[in-house]
């Protein structure tokens, strides 16, 4: 008998330990961030669209915990470490001055030529020079310095973000978030590449 009955005992205990150890990657939670540190560079005039909410409630997002039950407290997990795991955490100094950087040079270097169809937002979460005939012949040199300043930030963004928030493994799930933000929050007229590699025109 007594064998029998510490066996639910232990399954409960290896359930637990799997939900702790297995984290996996908070796509809507990594979505909301991207979607503010991206109209952040973009700026005002990128798209505003009503913030996914994830069904079923009880995952906290970035502004604070969403109403409604939490089934981890049935395996004894408290909230605060169901709060730590899945949020995406964009708010260190090193993350939001990268921040500040590319928003700096979006507009003083790069914007013009998004809205002129020069550049265009690639499928791999970086901007690539779409038709340099439509960049004047003595800022050609500016704007590829320009572009890849910008690109070699949001590479780095992309880990830093892994990094924060102590899964740098996810970093290129992030990197693919943000790849998908980038072309969701361009102005109409603007380029961007699909999944395919095709460019397309906002």
């Amino acid at each position: 008998m007594r064998r029998w009955f510490g066996m639910p005992v232990a399954a409960a205990l290896a359930l637990s330990a799997c939900v702790t150890i297995n984290v996996y990657f908070p796509a809507a939670e990594a979505k909301e961030a991207a979607k503010e540190f991206v109209e952040k560079v973009i700026g005002e005039d990128a798209p505003q669209s009503a913030p996914a909410k994830p069904d079923g409630g009880g995952m906290a997002d970035a502004h604070g915990p969403s109403p409604g039950f939490d089934p981890l407290t049935l395996l004894g997990i408290s909230p605060a470490y169901a709060q730590s795991s899945p949020d995406i955490t964009i708010k260190t100094p090193a993350i939001q001055a990268i921040q500040s950087r590319m928003a700096s040079r979006f507009d003083g270097s790069l914007r013009a030529h998004f809205d002129s169809g020069a550049l265009g937002f690639g499928n791999d979460g970086e901007i690539e020079v779409r038709d340099a005939s439509k960049i004047a012949l003595g800022e050609r040199v500016a704007v590829n310095q320009a572009v890849a300043e910008q690109n070699r930030d949001a590479k780095a963004v992309y880990r830093e973000i892994a990094v924060a928030n102590k899964h740098p493994e996810w970093e290129a799930q992030i990197r693919s978030v943000f790849a998908r933000q980038w072309a969701d929050s361009a102005r109409g007229g603007w380029w961007y590449q699909d999944s395919g590699g095709a460019w397309k025109q906002k």
